[in-house]
């Protein structure tokens, strides 16, 4: 029978207490902050690793601000659950949180979305539209990927934000909101600026309080805490009797990169409590398709397991997508989120190149 790592130790249950919680393998529950701002149903961060203790110790400063938010990380780190935090914990909690994924809504729509239009203000506008600003008004205003926001409507935000007024597309009427803003983006958004992709007197009027949040790989400490947090809940849901998660698998995920962070790992615990068929959960890593050995020019690589080679594999499996084309609208720069240049400094510096693998990876 594999070696268990036992639910009792490790897995300590979630206190449904008006606080933002820290738990840890001792069952011991650190709150955010128990003063009269914060209000119940807070969500629970899972982890006792010092660099997550370290972003939640900002969250725990800012919260009862009104001070704009600008909460930095990856791609699956958290940052929608620390912005919700954040507005549960301020002293707007009983207001609405709206939420804005800036990547999610066509350039075109995203200004009538955010600001709201009358009726006839464009092509098929047949009634009046409100607004997220609108709607978020004595709330919160959470602007996910921000850096994909349209250059063009970057004044108009700053607008907003410095004046607090704007109107709505097709009126002339100024409509006053008292709003608290939320942003959050994966980008490197001085990048951005120094390629004029983003506004500088934006960045500096979002950026009033930043918040970096650590990558997985940096918190190897709750992998183990994440893994029976993931597999009690699926295994709830799906009505599997699982007990534990047998030791041999906790240590591959332990040793993963994680280069999709959380988001990942709750994805791979997911597929194996799927697959089990016992109540100790057991599996392995799911892979990405060996090289191929036909030498086409981007074949794709096997799971990468530094970050050094975690970037490698993201940029060539985008140009294995867009067969090697780098600029242009369809190209892998645009996939990227970067300008055209800047991709094939990086292609450089990383050694990719159409004719020579580098660090065992095929190209």
């Amino acid at each position: 029978m594999p070696a268990q790592s036992s639910w009792a130790s490790e897995a300590p249950p979630v206190n449904r207490t008006a606080s933002l919680e820290i738990q840890d393998a001792d069952s011991a529950t650190d709150a955010l902050d128990t003063n009269e701002f914060c209000g119940s149903g807070l969500p629970s961060i899972i982890g006792n690793s010092a660099a997550l203790r370290g972003a939640l110790a900002m969250v725990r400063i800012v919260a009862p601000t009104d001070a704009t938010v600008l909460i930095n990380g990856e791609t699956g780190t958290g940052k929608e659950l620390i912005a919700q935090a954040i507005h549960n914990c301020s002293k707007r909690s009983n207001g609405p949180f709206v939420k804005v994924n800036c990547a999610a809504i066509p350039a075109g729509l995203l200004e009538s979305e955010l600001f709201g239009h009358e009726r006839g203000a464009y092509t098929g506008a047949v009634t009046r539209s409100i607004g997220r600003f609108e709607r978020a008004n004595r709330g919160t205003l959470f602007l996910d990927e921000i850096g994909d926001l349209p250059l063009e409507l970057q004044p108009k935000l700053l607008r907003v934000m410095q004046e607090r007024e704007f109107e709505r597309l097709g009126s002339a009427a100024t409509i006053h909101t008292d709003v608290r803003v939320i942003c959050a983006t994966h980008r490197n958004l001085v990048e951005m600026i120094n390629e004029r992709q983003f506004r500088a007197d934006l960045f500096y009027r979002l950026g009033v309080f930043p918040i970096e949040l650590p990558p997985l790989r940096d918190r190897h400490e709750d992998i183990r805490l994440l893994a029976h947090h993931f597999a009690m809940d699926f295994a709830t849901r799906m009505h599997k009797r699982i007990t534990g998660i047998s030791e041999e698998f906790m240590k591959a995920l332990v040793r993963h990169s994680w280069p999709g962070n959380a988001r990942e790992l709750q994805n791979v615990i997911e597929r194996s409590v799927i697959l089990s068929t016992s109540a100790v959960l057991s599996g392995s890593l799911p892979e990405l398709p060996r090289p191929k050995q036909d030498g086409s020019k981007w074949s794709k690589i096997s799971m990468p397991v530094t970050l050094l080679d975690g970037q490698i594999s993201h940029i060539l499996q985008t140009l294995q997508e867009t067969k090697g084309v780098i600029g242009g609208r369809n190209g892998a720069a645009v996939r990227l989120g970067m300008a055209r240049t800047t991709l094939i400094y990086r292609m450089k510096r990383l050694g990719i190149t159409a004719l020579s693998p580098r660090r065992g990876v095929s190209i």
